[in-house]
C-alpha cells in the first residue's frame, strides 16, 4: 500500500497528498484547534471548527471561509474499492426464500411495525424449521405467501415499506 492520502474538499475537489509532503507542512499552532499556515510564502489563518474522527471528516475555516474536508488513508481507499465502507448500512427491503420449502408459520401481518430480530416467518425445508428474523426495524408492506404454501428458492416472502 502506498503512503498517499486522498483529501476531498466540499465533495467537489480531490487532492492526493503524500505522507512526505504532509510532514513538510509549515503550520504553527496559535491556540487550541487554530493554526498559522505558510504556503508558498502566503500566510493563512486556519481553524478546525468540528471533527468527526470516526468518519474522518472535518469542518475547517481558512481565512474566514469554511470548508468540509474528508480524509481517506490507503486502507480506507482499499476498503472502498472492494465495495465496503465504514458506517454504510445496507437497507434490506425484502425477505426471499433461500431454498425451496413449505411455509409453516407467519408471525406478522401487513402494516405491522416490527423491530430488528422479531420473528417474521418459519420455513420448513429439508426436515428443519428455519426462522427468519427481521433484519431491521420497519413496517411490513406485503406478505406474498400464506401458511401451507410451497415456495421456490428466491421467491419473495415478505416486503418492507
Amino acid at each position: 500500500m502506498s503512503a498517499n492520502y486522498k483529501v476531498t474538499v466540499n465533495d467537489i475537489f480531490q487532492f492526493d497528498l503524500e505522507k512526505e509532503s504532509i510532514s513538510q507542512l509549515d503550520a504553527i499552532p496559535t491556540e487550541a484547534n487554530a493554526f498559522h499556515v505558510l504556503h508558498q510564502n502566503t500566510p493563512y489563518k486556519a481553524e478546525i471548527i468540528s471533527s468527526n474522527f470516526n468518519h474522518k471528516s472535518y469542518t475547517v475555516k481558512v481565512n474566514n471561509t469554511i470548508y468540509e474536508v474528508a480524509i481517506s488513508n490507503p486502507l480506507d481507499i482499499l476498503i472502498k474499492e472492494m465495495g465496503f465502507e465504514v458506517g454504510l448500512i445496507k437497507q434490506v427491503n425484502a425477505i426471499k426464500a433461500p431454498m425451496p420449502g413449505l411455509i409453516l408459520e407467519i408471525g406478522v401481518e401487513v402494516g405491522q411495525s416490527v423491530k430488528e430480530n422479531d420473528n417474521l416467518i418459519i420455513l420448513g425445508a429439508m426436515k428443519m424449521e428455519n426462522s427468519f428474523l427481521s433484519p431491521r426495524d420497519g413496517v411490513i408492506k406485503t406478505i406474498a405467501v400464506s401458511t401451507g404454501d410451497a415456495v421456490e428458492k428466491g421467491q419473495l416472502l415478505i416486503e418492507f415499506e
